[in-house]
């Protein structure tokens, strides 16, 4: 039974997005996206520097292209027969895409006023997220919450996600919950998952009421609870929600388990939900999509795996 599932903001690196434009009619399809969605993929994937694509009104839209883009490269959904989809954070968005809740270009365009209206909550307070590495997940979060940080991504794992001002963070890096081995700052430019991201909700509600969402034709697998949602209007309302509540990716790998998951495939750009997978789903098979070499074996491992269990 394959998971197919799509990383979140930090994931970016620069020139990520360059091998995959040489694949036949990718470039022209990012120019396409970049011109409706008034934002140059091409150029932020492939030139920019890690600074530029940190920006939150880029660094989105630019993931979910990538995400889209790098599964579009095995073949449509039908054929990569997926059991599952899901996405971190702002990965939901290209698994709604998966799903066939929101088409590829209506999906960018929500996900580039999600990035811009979350960069503008960002803006209001200097605030930010730092990975917690060991420990008790317990014994974090309350140490988390006795600081004024928010667990904003439960990652499973043994990962959590703190967020909230950058004072509040300078103040977890020299004061670790008991049993952490370090905090690392993230790539990302805001305390995103948490209650600073509440003016972006709003604007993103919106815009979502514009839309017409479909049914999910794969099965999603939601940030929110990890269970799995039937009714495009419940997913769109999710994706909604979730800027300001935490992800809770633990409980999304927990329904992968119960579902019988026998592989993994991350897109475009790979790396970070298999790390997570490796130690959190023993015996499954995972593989990350980081450039265009990696299309082969994640061809075979969709014949062994796709469409198989639950």
């Amino acid at each position: 039974m394959l998971v197919l599932v799509a990383p979140g903001q930090g994931a970016q690196t620069p020139g990520f997005l360059t091998p995959w434009l040489d694949l036949p009619g990718a470039a022209d399809r990012v120019a396409a996206w970049s011109d409706a969605i008034g934002l140059d993929l091409v150029h932020y994937g492939t030139q920019a520097d890690a600074d530029a694509i940190r920006d939150t009104a880029v660094a989105q839209p630019l993931l979910v292209a990538a995400g889209i883009l790098s599964a579009a490269a095995l073949g449509d959904i039908a054929r990569i027969a997926p059991s599952a989809v899901a996405g971190h954070s702002v990965g939901e968005f290209t698994a709604a895409a998966f799903a066939g809740v929101l088409d590829d270009t209506t999906a960018l365009g929500l996900v580039r006023k999600r990035g811009l209206a979350m960069a503008d909550a960002a803006a209001i307070t200097e605030t930010g997220m730092s990975a917690l590495l060991g420990g008790d997940p317990e014994t974090s979060v309350a140490h988390l919450e006795k600081l004024g940080l928010t667990p904003a991504n439960i990652n499973g794992a043994g990962q959590i996600v703190a967020a909230g001002t950058l004072a509040q963070l300078t103040a977890l890096s020299e004061d670790k919950p008991e049993g952490v081995r370090k905090v690392v700052p993230l790539k990302v430019a805001g305390a995103f998952h948490t209650h600073h991201m509440a003016p972006a909700v709003e604007t993103l509600a919106k815009a979502a009421a514009e839309l017409t969402p479909a049914d999910p034709t794969v099965r999603y697998v939601s940030n929110k609870d990890g269970r799995a949602v039937t009714a495009g209007t419940e997913v769109l309302d999710r994706l909604v929600g979730q800027v300001a509540n935490p992800v809770r990716w633990d409980l999304c790998m927990e329904t992968f388990k119960e579902l019988g998951a026998t592989a993994l495939i991350e897109v475009c750009p790979g790396g970070t939900l298999t790390g997570l997978a490796k130690r959190a789903l023993p015996g499954v098979k995972t593989l990350a999509l980081k450039t265009p070499d990696d299309l082969d074996a994640a061809r075979e491992l969709i014949s062994e795996h796709a469409g198989a269990g639950a």
